[in-house]
């Protein structure tokens, strides 16, 4: 078998995606011809058909139904690995570190500074990024280390717990739960909890407090439609829903006292899963930039370090 092209697995997965090639070539910005001949020859390479086709339709086949689920990880694996080259061989490489607001401006700031006064510590680039963002990032090749924080996707990635602190209920004043000194996540059944925008099933579990009710590999329920209240984007809009009492929320505590108003109280929730931040790095990097960040971060955190302590 002839080596496989990056440019014909694009072009078949956009036949793939569209299962029309008139459709793909002018997806592409390409004329139809080139974009036949350029499957035909990723066929040949492969002594597979990829495609049935007739005068009606294009439908895959089943090397082509394969192929199509396997293509996208392949090229993003390879476009990560560019990435990561390009930037180590740059003038002025940089350790691309990338956390979500809050995050960047505290804890990361006094791991970068840690690191830094190493000898031979790598300028640090700092990359603020948004909700469920840090993980790709690192998995795509933009960022070499990242911050993450409950709930967040591992896959492709080999991670560090570095702090982990209780969660609290944010509520209105005149919620009925707000009259009570603690409260359990049972208690949140029927209440409508703010949605993450594109959030999964997985981690809306987790905001609501059914995380420590699912059983079995998966640990996934799909949460109760009467429980989803507004959709959110960042944490100003979630403690804004629940200021209306359109909503009430699980967060963190430190994120609880570091936004004291009179428009919400918090409650102590007695049996909810903690709020975790670890340090992530791609699986399998052997890089000494990665390796002395990731143990200035641990070590910066581990218990009875005066930073451990006040970040507690």
């Amino acid at each position: 078998m002839d080596d496989v092209e990056v440019r014909e697995l694009r072009y078949f997965l956009a036949v793939a995606a569209t299962l029309n090639f008139s459709r793909a070539a002018e997806r592409l910005g390409i004329a139809q011809p080139p974009l036949s001949r350029a499957i035909r020859q990723l066929e040949s390479r492969l002594d597979v058909r990829l495609f049935e086709r007739d005068t009606r339709r294009v439908t895959l086949t089943p090397a082509g139904q394969t192929l199509s689920e396997a293509a996208p990880a392949a090229l993003a694996v390879l476009a990560a690995a560019v990435r990561r080259a390009q930037r180590a061989g740059s003038v002025l490489p940089s350790l691309v570190v990338t956390a979500k607001p809050g995050i960047a401006s505290g804890l990361l700031q006094q791991i970068v500074a840690s690191y830094t006064a190493l000898p031979d510590a790598m300028p640090v680039e700092i990359a603020v990024s948004g909700y469920r963002q840090q993980a790709d990032m690192v998995r795509d090749g933009r960022a070499d280390v990242a911050l993450l924080s409950s709930p967040y996707d591992e896959r492709g990635l080999e991670s560090e717990p570095l702090t982990s602190e209780p969660r609290v209920a944010a509520l209105s004043p005149d919620h009925p739960l707000a009259r009570r000194n603690t409260l359990r996540c049972k208690d949140f059944d029927r209440e409508p909890i703010p949605r993450w925008t594109g959030s999964t099933s997985e981690e809306r579990s987790y905001w609501s407090g059914q995380d420590r009710e699912l059983s079995g590999p998966s640990r996934v329920r799909h949460p109760n439609t009467e429980r989803q209240g507004p959709e959110v984007n960042n944490e100003t809009e979630l403690l804004e829903v629940v200021s209306l009492a359109q909503a009430i929320a699980l967060i963190p505590a430190s994120l609880a006292r570091r936004n004291a108003r009179p428009d919400i109280v918090y409650r102590p929730v007695h049996d909810a899963s903690p709020y975790v931040i670890a340090v992530a790095w791609p699986e399998g990097a052997r890089a000494s930039s990665i390796a002395a960040f990731v143990r200035a971060a641990v070590d910066l955190t581990s218990p009875g370090s005066r930073a451990a302590q006040a970040i507690g």
